[in-house]
C-alpha cells in the first residue's frame, strides 16, 4: 500500500493525484488540499498554505487552513479572505472553519509540508515521526492554538475565533 491516489487514464498513463492520507471528505464529496491550497493562495497575501480535514460531526470533515502571510501584508485580514475566496472558488460545503495566519509551515528538509503533522497537533494527538521534520519549533504556534482552543472548551473542528 503506497498511499498515493493516482488515475489510469484508457491509454495507460498513471497520474498522480496526492496522497490518500491528505485527501479531505466534506459531506460526501473528496477534496485534495492543493484544490483548497491554491485557492487560499489565489489573492497575494498568503505566501504558503496547507489544509487539513478534522473531524466534524454533520460533515464528517470540515477545511482548516493553515497560511504563511506575505511580508507586509496585514495579517488580520487574511482569515476572512481566504475563506471567501475558498467559498467562491469550491462552493459553500468546502468555506474552511478555521483560517489560521501562522509564522511557518512545517516542512520536510526538501520542503514537503508536514499536513499529516499540522492536523495532529491541531487536534492535540501525537503528532507521529518527526525525524523528517526541518525545524520542531514551528510546531509551537499551532500547538499553543491547540491549547488555547482546548482550554476554552472548543472542539478543534469548531469555527475558529480568528
Amino acid at each position: 500500500m503506497h498511499g498515493d491516489w493516482a488515475a489510469i487514464e484508457g491509454d495507460g498513463l498513471w497520474f498522480i493525484l496526492g496522497r490518500s492520507d491528505d485527501t479531505i471528505k466534506v459531506a460526501g464529496k473528496r477534496l485534495g488540499p492543493a484544490e483548497l491550497e491554491a485557492a487560499a493562495l489565489d489573492g497575494g497575501s498568503v505566501a504558503e498554505a496547507a489544509a487539513v480535514g478534522v473531524p466534524d460531526a454533520i460533515k464528517g470533515q470540515a477545511v482548516v487552513v493553515f497560511v504563511v502571510a506575505r511580508q507586509g501584508v496585514d495579517p488580520s485580514t487574511i482569515p476572512a479572505e481566504v475563506s471567501r475566496r475558498i467559498e467562491r472558488s469550491l462552493g459553500k460545503p468546502f468555506r474552511p472553519l478555521g483560517v489560521h495566519v501562522i509564522p511557518r509551515l512545517p516542512k520536510t528538509r526538501n520542503g514537503k509540508i508536514l499536513r499529516r503533522v499540522i492536523r495532529s497537533v491541531f487536534l492535540g494527538e501525537p503528532p507521529g515521526d518527526l525525524s523528517s521534520l526541518d525545524d520542531p519549533s514551528v510546531l509551537d504556534p499551532i500547538r499553543r492554538l491547540a491549547a488555547a482552543r482546548a482550554a476554552a472548551g472548543q472542539d478543534p473542528a469548531a469555527p475558529a475565533a480568528d
